[in-house]
């Protein structure tokens, strides 16, 4: 059967110590890319297939443009976003469907209470359950129907691996990456899913995150890739993880599920990694350490970032230790 790296292929990346005591490890692989596309850091199997999960919506978006969708502004970062499903996600979401002449009911993500507390209330006094809209896909799947209307392709099997736009999106994702797709599956939302190494996943974030200071670049990636530093709050959230780097430190950040992110710079340098226990709580630590150590980004400014957005252990309500990095990770730091 296919599968990803093995535990006795990975690294430890990070630990938890709560009190002075190691609660638990987590352990994966990473890969941090230079713009020339050569390996800079290699810990773990960076070779395996991954599933990249929602790490690849950039590239489905941008294979939604070359499709034809005229998206603009944040609907663009709605496209590569894993939304929390805020007021405003849902109302861009909502505009998207307009545009595209089909409806919420067209949507055929899975129905979701928002992550956004204020939508979820909102919901709840309005006599609502879980909406399509505010699953947190929803962005991308608009764009994906609306890709359907420019091309007079058939709305209700979007989704399918051998409809024109997801044949279209294989193709996106073999370019940017430098890959054959290894193995396909249904993503959480219910769309193909292609599995690549981490390697590949690093290669194809840089390509797109150097787009927009490239002469040569693809335009629609640069017009992904700008959009996402633009409307950060429409990737994920406000003050949410993911758009917290974002704003702060200017540089492509994307989460997917089952502990995988991947980020790059606009000088084209990238990190792609999978925390193998699924867990996604190391991965920023993880990833913006590594990317500073390799002197892609400020070791300061990514301090500060890390502040914001690792949590604290907590007992009782009050800090009793830390998410921390592994030894393999701290033995690049000097």
């Amino acid at each position: 059967m296919p599968a990803t790296f093995t535990a006795s292929d990975a690294v430890e990346l990070a630990v938890l110590e709560r009190n002075g005591f190691i609660e638990s490890r987590h352990i994966g692989s990473a890969v941090v890319m230079a713009a020339d596309g050569t390996v800079v850091t290699e810990l773990g199997d960076i070779t395996a297939p991954i599933f990249p999960r929602s790490t690849l919506k950039p590239f489905q978006a941008v294979a939604a443009m070359q499709s034809g969708v005229p998206l603009r502004g944040p609907q663009v970062a709605l496209a590569a976003a894993s939304h929390v499903g805020s007021r405003e996600h849902m109302d861009v979401v909502r505009g998207m469907l307009s545009a595209a002449g089909v409806t919420e009911g067209h949507l055929q993500c899975p129905e979701d209470w928002p992550q956004d507390t204020e939508a979820r209330n909102e919901l709840i006094r309005e006599g609502k359950g879980p909406q399509r809209v505010a699953f947190n896909c929803s962005g991308k799947h608009a764009a994906f129907l609306w890709a359907c209307t420019e091309n007079n392709w058939d709305h209700a099997t979007y989704l399918d691996p051998e409809h024109p736009l997801q044949r279209r999106i294989a193709e996106v994702i073999e370019e940017f990456t430098g890959e054959s797709i290894q193995h396909w599956a249904v993503d959480g939302c219910g769309a193909p899913l292609a599995a690549v190494s981490l390697t590949g996943l690093a290669r194809g974030i840089g390509r797109l995150a150097k787009a927009p200071s490239g002469k040569h670049g693809n335009a629609r990636a640069a017009t992904v890739a700008t959009a996402m530093l633009d409307y950060p709050w429409a990737v994920h959230g406000h003050g949410r993880e993911n758009s917290v780097v974002m704003e702060d430190l200017g540089i492509i950040a994307k989460n997917g599920a089952e502990g995988v992110l991947v980020l790059g710079t606009g000088t084209g340098a990238s990190v792609a990694l999978k925390i193998l226990d699924g867990n996604t709580r190391a991965a920023s630590l993880v990833g913006l350490t590594l990317l500073a150590a390799s002197g892609a980004v400020d070791p300061l400014a990514v301090e500060k970032v890390l502040d914001k957005i690792v949590q604290p252990v907590l007992g009782g309500g009050q800090p009793v230790g830390s998410l921390r990095l592994g030894a393999p990770v701290t033995a690049l730091l000097g």
